[in-house]
């Protein structure tokens, strides 16, 4: 099947419930923006980060500024990056500035809600708010546009990895922000970033509910028959080639709840005290016949 028609699949696929998620994390990105950023001074980069510098510097309006900046930066994608890789961003680029307009009086009612007497809980709140709200537009597949587009274009025409490039944006205007406000809002931008990239990162991914085993034993019959009957999980056998020995072998490959990790790898080495392990962080799950029963010594003896 093409390429184009594979990716319509993909963006065909639930539409309406990822464009509903979608608008609810555009909607708590922008309440975050305004019941924490705004009013605390706190910049993490972007043209939001930019709009609270500018209105410290000359008091020039924030809504008015991100509005603008992000009709100017959809042309400048349209000019550069072409109607292709701009019209992920058109719906993120319009909706996000509305919503800090929307949630402005909300924000306000909230306010006495999210006053704190120590900063540090400011920055949690803050921080949890924004890697929530922007791992759920992420993991819908949009992004909010605005300063997205200059990065996409250093990744363009610096060829420059996109990690490298939105760190180098963010950075940019995080020590600009550091100059006007002070150092101490430096500090602030790293631990809310930190923390916000771990919620990100969870959303998009998930938690980790089982271990992926590779397993290299010279016991392949016994611990695979242990692994079906008594445990009662799936194995897949894969077949090998030792780099070294240039020998064909096999090898196990077996997903494992998390919960059960340490029995199951013991279980193994005491049918084989020299089998080797590979084992990962196993995310999701799909497709084929899954077990949830989880097993414990209790259960086995």
């Amino acid at each position: 099947m093409e390429l184009k028609k594979l990716l319509k699949i993909v963006s065909d696929k639930n539409r309406i419930p990822r464009i509903s998620f979608m608008i609810l994390g555009v909607f708590l990105l922008a309440l975050n923006y305004n019941l924490f950023f705004t009013r605390n001074d706190l910049v993490v980069g972007g043209t939001s980060g930019l709009a609270i510098i500018f209105n410290n510097l000359w008091g020039w309006d924030n809504q008015i500024f991100i509005y603008v900046t992000s009709a100017i930066l959809l042309i400048v994608s349209f000019i550069f990056l072409g109607y292709k890789q701009t019209k992920s961003a058109i719906i993120g680029s319009i909706l996000y500035p509305f919503m800090i307009t929307f949630t402005l009086p909300l924000s306000n009612v909230l306010s006495k809600y999210f006053q704190f007497e120590d900063f540090i809980t400011t920055i949690i709140f803050c921080s949890i708010f924004y890697g929530f709200s922007s791992g759920l537009i992420y993991k819908m597949g949009y992004n909010t546009g605005g300063a997205d587009v200059i990065m996409n274009i250093m990744v363009k025409y610096m060829h420059m990895p996109e990690g490298r490039a939105s760190f180098i944006s963010n950075l940019i205007i995080i020590l600009f922000a550091g100059a006007v406000l002070g150092v101490n809002r430096v500090v602030y931008a790293i631990i809310i970033l930190y923390i916000s990239s771990l919620i990100v990162d969870r959303m998009i991914i998930g938690i980790s509910k089982s271990k992926m085993f590779i397993i290299e034993t010279t016991h392949v019959a016994e611990v695979e028959e242990v692994i079906i009957n008594e445990l009662h999980l799936g194995v897949t056998v894969l077949k090998a080639k030792g780099g070294y020995s240039n020998k064909s072998k096999d090898l196990l490959m077996c997903a494992v709840p998390t919960n059960d990790y340490y029995m199951f790898k013991e279980i193994i080495l005491a049918i084989d005290k020299d089998a080797f392990f590979i084992i990962n962080d196993c995310y999701d799950i799909e497709g084929g016949t899954t077990k949830n029963h989880s097993f414990s010594l209790d259960s086995i003896l």
